[in-house]
């Protein structure tokens, strides 16, 4: 059976993958996926900073407040 003009052997298939893996604009697109991600997960940090920050303020702590209740802590 002959296979489809597109279809590649394995050696092939191991070739172009250490072909691409070896290239610099695959090394640059990684970089760059992984500047983006590094972005993305200090804004779900800071998202969920702000979010605790409101439920605070919510239940009325303020920083002199919490200043106050860590400074307990040091005296131990």
């Amino acid at each position: 059976m002959a296979r489809p003009k597109n279809w590649l052997t394995d050696e092939e298939v191991e070739q172009e993958i250490e072909r691409l893996n070896a290239s610099e604009e695959v090394a640059l697109a990684r970089r760059e996926a992984r500047l983006k991600y590094k972005r993305r997960q200090r804004l779900y940090q800071l998202r969920d900073l702000e979010k605790k920050g409101k439920a605070l303020i919510a239940a009325g702590i303020t920083r002199e407040i919490l200043d106050a209740m860590y400074e307990e802590d040091d005296e131990i």
